[in-house]
């Protein structure tokens, strides 16, 4: 399990709250700041990998553990 900075639990939230509370976590790091995000979400996956490329962050991992997603995203 890599370092991470700060963490965003989103679990139960559907989408577009994941991404957009990711966004606003993202928006209080500095740049090459980790954030850890939580959701339950099964379309949070392709929703945070579009999300990356789309503003530029970097997806450092993606899993999902026991119906648990997990992201780490490098903040740009």
């Amino acid at each position: 399990m890599a370092n991470y900075d700060e963490e965003l639990d989103a679990s139960g939230l559907n989408c577009p709250l994941p991404i957009l509370r990711a966004k606003k976590a993202l928006g209080g790091l500095e740049s090459g700041k980790v954030l850890r995000i939580i959701a339950t979400d099964p379309g949070s996956v392709k929703d945070f990998e579009a999300f990356a490329k789309q503003t530029g962050n970097e997806l450092l991992e993606s899993k999902e553990e026991g119906g648990k997603y997990e992201f780490l995203i490098k903040k740009a």
